[in-house]
């Protein structure tokens, strides 16, 4: 039955992304045949094999012993200010941010995460049969984060047309930040992580080319990325310091605002109607959350986690997952890789932000087609825990 379901909501999902379509003509299905039965090979090794299991399991251990050394800095400072036995979630989930970006900088400034995005992107390219700067991208921003990952390649920010300028910001939206991973690791399970990752970025590719097909002409395809100014080493290990911190501030400023906004419409809407605000967008979301794969029983309540983090962020519904700990283990998995992106409204104004910082024009463009980029991020989670959910 789980197999016909999923073939349903894979019907669905390509359907929606069919109607959104801006050239129907020109959707070139080789390339997402080939992506699709990569994805399920995938899927299945990751959460099926040994192989898999092995993989997740050193990819965890080296964010857990991370997380443990971020850990020490973290103590040093605030030692002594919780309680006994009481772990605080500034502390514990956002400030190990600050190391996990510093170990990146360091990357970067010896030219090794540069080196590995590129080829991995030129690899990428001949799968999707896309443009190397588009598969460059998606890797990038999978590593750099939604916001970083323009700055590399800011001098072709101002040549894209519209259409190629759109997949960029797709990949941005669809992915995470590397340097968010292993907070993610602290609230839901380290495997659904790693499986979200890997599906997510072909996943973007899939919906991307039917959403936005085109073909990019030898011309067309160039690949410059921008180096970073010199620094002196400890002038870089500053300023990813205080990027880190940037970024575990602004998570903690948006959960505050968004709990709380939750949670004030709830009893608004709990004191008017009898029901809160996210058990009302849960039956909206029941439908997809089912054709994802969980029980119908449960739909209602994947539905409104899955709802949260549209409305709010994937941090808020993790928190909000980890509270449902009723929700069978088939129902949790599925929810769980579909927690893992950055697609939620508010992402639309970090990445046309970031865009118009370097090229207002573009900025502008970008913003246009923001509640577009939403719409295929959304689908491409869709789409990952569909796929994941024949396996779990």
């Amino acid at each position: 039955m789980k197999y016909l379901i999923a073939i349903l909501g894979l019907l669905v999902v390509f359907a929606l992304a069919f109607v959104g379509s801006n050239n129907k003509r020109k959707i070139r299905y080789r390339p997402l045949i080939i992506m699709i039965v990569l994805q399920a090979i995938l899927a299945y090794a990751l959460l099926n094999t040994s192989i898999g299991s092995f993989l997740i399991k050193g990819f965890s251990s080296v964010f857990d012993k991370l997380l443990a050394y971020a850990a020490e800095g973290v103590n040093f400072v605030f030692g002594g200010l919780a309680n006994e036995g009481q772990a605080p979630f500034f502390l514990t989930v956002l400030l190990p941010i600050i190391f996990i970006s510093v170990l990146i900088g360091i990357l970067q400034y010896t030219r090794i995460l540069p080196f590995i995005i590129k080829y991995i992107g030129l690899v990428l390219s001949k799968i999707n049969g896309m443009g190397k700067l588009e598969s460059y991208n998606a890797v990038a921003s999978a590593i750099l984060g939604q916001s970083e990952v323009f700055i590399s390649v800011k001098k072709q920010i101002g040549l894209l047309p519209k259409h190629r300028l759109y997949t960029l910001c797709a990949s941005a939206m669809s992915t995470v930040s590397m340097s968010i991973v292993g907070a993610y690791m602290t609230m839901i399970d380290p495997k659904y992580v790693v499986t979200a990752l890997v599906l997510n970025l072909f996943g973007g590719f899939i919906i991307v080319s039917i959403l936005n097909p085109y073909e990019v002409s030898k011309e067309e395809d160039f690949l410059e990325v921008q180096e970073e100014e010199k620094q002196s080493f400890f002038e870089m290990l500053g300023e990813y310091i205080m990027d880190g911190f940037k970024v575990a501030i602004t998570v903690a400023a948006m959960l505050i605002g968004f709990v709380a906004l939750i949670a004030m419409i709830n009893g608004i809407f709990d004191g008017i109607f009898g029901i809160s605000f996210q058990e009302l967008l849960g039956y909206i979301f029941a439908p997809f959350a089912f054709m994802m794969g969980v029980p119908w029983k449960e739909a209602v309540e994947a539905g409104s986690i899955m709802a949260t983090k549209m409305v709010s962020n994937e941090f808020v519904a993790m928190l909000e997952l980890g509270k449902h700990t009723a929700m069978s283990a088939r129902a949790n998995g599925i929810v769980s890789i579909f927690l893992v992106s950055f697609a939620n409204f508010s992402s639309i104004g970090i990445i046309a932000g970031a865009v118009k910082g370097l090229h207002e024009k573009q900025g502008n463009v970008v913003a246009r087609f923001g509640l577009k980029l939403l719409y295929g991020a959304t689908l491409v989670s869709v789409l990952s825990a569909t796929i994941a959910g024949l396996f779990l």
